[in-house]
């Protein structure tokens, strides 16, 4: 199926992305638990297991949810493109403060620029984005459940991180709230 070879494609380039900017992030001062971390990255990694396998059909899991169209799968790897864009975008300006788990680094500061000008998490959007494209063109009932279990995973660790940033920036933080998305953007 060359529709999964071309949604492979930009998630590729996003983890080498991830690999080689996690290199240069500031030293962490508080972060969430053990357990709420791996409790979230196994939701996520249950979704992208069953968004990209290529299992044996498992009863309606296997079934195609749309008739296949040429364009109902162009339309996903135009979203998943569009979606690792944006994550990629947004790491960019997260710059020294990303970090895979939910974390306070030495001397942070809340971004507004690039993508953070419009919604406070961007990097988890477009991946939601992507993971949807995905589904599109992949087109079975797995997809959707693996959606689901990303898109519920990247919801829960959006929620932590607020509560973090909220405690650390208090008013500085609601009123940025006040102006910007939570996963999709507020122009």
């Amino acid at each position: 199926m060359i529709w999964r070879y071309l949604i492979e494609g930009p998630w590729i380039v996003f983890v080498a992305y991830w690999a080689a900017g996690a290199l240069k992030t500031r030293r962490t001062f508080s972060q969430e638990s053990f357990a709420s971390r791996y409790g979230i990255l196994l939701l996520e990694i249950l979704g992208f297991v069953l968004l990209f396998s290529e299992a044996p059909e498992i009863a309606v899991l296997g079934r195609h949810i749309f008739p296949q169209t040429y364009a109902v799968a162009a339309a996903g790897v135009a979203l998943t493109w569009i979606g690792i864009a944006i994550a990629l975008w947004a790491r960019w300006h997260l710059g020294q403060y990303w970090s895979a788990r939910v974390t306070l680094k030495e001397g942070h500061k809340l971004i507004r620029t690039g993508p953070y000008a419009y919604f406070r998490h961007p990097i988890y959007s477009g991946i939601d984005l992507a993971a949807i494209g995905g589904a599109l063109a992949i087109d079975r009932w797995q997809c959707v459940a693996g959606v689901s279990l990303i898109f519920l995973g990247y919801w829960i660790k959006a929620r932590k991180e607020e509560s973090m940033l909220a405690g650390q920036f208090g008013e500085t933080f609601k009123e940025r709230c006040r102006h910007t998305g939570f996963l999709f953007p507020k122009f």
